[in-house]
């Protein structure tokens, strides 16, 4: 299993709107999510800066890579972009986290 792990910045004040819709996590995005294989995913808001920190587990880079061209993925994103930071493709902006350590 690959661990990966990346920060996001969430617009001021979206930070209960953020929660709410991840409650309420679309079943197809949580079934496109493990058909490319992730798994134990978490997100993570530092309240102080509204930068979130997303962890997940997955099995192939390659084949995770190929989640974001989804149409489901694309409709999630253009779902999320009036509340975060967002590429013009509506992706959000996304900088990975260089693992340091790891402890099983």
């Amino acid at each position: 299993m690959i661990h990966k792990s990346f920060k996001m910045h969430l617009y001021e004040g979206m930070a209960e709107e953020y929660e709410r819709r991840h409650n309420l996590l679309w079943p197809e995005m949580k079934d496109m999510i493990h058909e490319y294989g992730g798994h134990n995913y978490s997100i993570f808001l530092d309240s102080e800066t509204n930068v979130l920190y997303g962890y997940i587990e997955i099995e192939d880079e390659g084949k995770w890579a190929k989640s974001a061209d989804t149409a489901i993925n694309r409709k999630w994103w253009d779902y999320m972009a009036d509340i975060m930071d967002t590429n013009p493709d509506n992706s959000p902006v996304s900088v990975d986290l260089k693992p340091v350590f790891h402890l099983d």
